[in-house]
């Protein structure tokens, strides 16, 4: 999710030190975190209660486990201050907003392509940090990002799925609303805790933040219910603890000992995944012209992640999922 420290990068086969003593490659960890996010999207569509509800409910189930583990951090760590604690929470409301939209995008053109479009929350990220604090990107990123948007155009308007709940164009649409609400997201988190050593407080508190955005977005919205039926509040509790939890702790704690490229790959890794999961579990075909466009846009992903910005190295950053 964010990052809480800047640290030398050592080799991708370089291990870390754990709590226990023992040594664990970062790759690992990392690995296993993204595999937790990418099934986030089949997870959502087996709820299947609503954008509003699952993202409100991810949330709120997520709080106890996270919030005992901040308490175990400041004990370790010493508090933070209250100022910090209040813009972690004011960012997460942009993440409330980001898991609504998101959520609305898997039902409307499906959990493989909506991952997909998920990704472009690095385009964002560079293109508010070229704006807002002036990092020029450089120039391997404005190549792709036209080779990005012509996947995205594929993505739309060439997919073969009919229906009544399938809107590829609005989906694409909710995609971007995402990516450009998590972007916020990242920016605000990464200037609040910089520097940090926590990694459960700070995500707590975003947490809190966007059960209250998610609650008051899908209200707003029209997309909020409180009554699940119990399979699905089964399905949101493995939503919660598998992508929301475990997923982002063990991202966050692996991403700043890794090299950016190896980093940047795991960017693929997830859409891929959840492309693959989609096809198993949901029976989602998407065609190969669609297939085309998630190549481009996992690809002009990675080309732009590695290039970065002129003052510094690329940051990436797991998508919302």
């Amino acid at each position: 999710m964010h990052r809480e420290r800047i640290a030398p990068r050592p080799n991708a086969s370089t291990p870390r030190r754990t709590v226990a003593g023992q040594r664990v490659n970062p790759v690992v960890p990392a690995l296993l975190g993204a595999a937790c996010i990418s099934s986030s999207a089949i997870v959502v569509r087996l709820a299947d209660v609503g954008a509003g509800t699952t993202s409100f409910y991810r949330c709120l189930l997520a709080l106890p486990v996270l919030s005992a583990l901040a308490v175990l951090e400041q004990r370790r760590h010493g508090p933070r201050a209250l100022r910090s604690r209040a813009l972690a929470a004011c960012a997460g409301m942009f993440l409330g907003i980001d898991l609504v939209l998101w959520t609305r995008a898997i039902y409307d053109v499906g959990a493989g392509i909506a991952t997909v479009l998920g990704n472009l929350q690095v385009l964002f990220v560079t293109f508010f940090a070229w704006i807002w604090l002036r990092e020029r990107p450089r120039s391997r990123f404005l190549v792709a990002l036209p080779v990005v948007l012509f996947g995205v155009v594929l993505l739309a308007g060439l997919a073969s799925a009919t229906g009544p709940n399938f809107h590829p164009v609005a989906g694409v649409l909710y995609g971007f609303g995402a990516s450009i609400t998590y972007s916020v997201f990242i920016l605000m988190l990464r200037a609040n805790t910089k520097g940090s050593a926590h990694v459960a407080g700070p995500l707590a508190d975003a947490t809190v933040g966007a059960t209250l955005a998610a609650l008051v977005f899908g209200l707003a919205l029209g997309q909020m219910r409180f009554s699940v039926p119990l399979h699905s509040l089964g399905w949101l509790v493995v939503l919660a603890l598998t992508s929301q939890t475990v997923g982002w702790l063990l991202i966050t704690s692996a991403l700043p000992h890794l090299p950016a490229a190896v980093s940047s790959l795991l960017l693929l890794f997830q859409p891929a995944a959840s492309l693959v999961l989609a096809a198993i579990v949901l029976s989602e075909r998407p065609t190969p012209l669609q297939l085309v466009g998630a190549a481009l846009v996992c690809g002009g992903v990675l080309l732009a992640s590695l290039a970065g910005t002129t003052s510094g190295r690329p940051e990436i950053e797991p998508t919302p999922g």
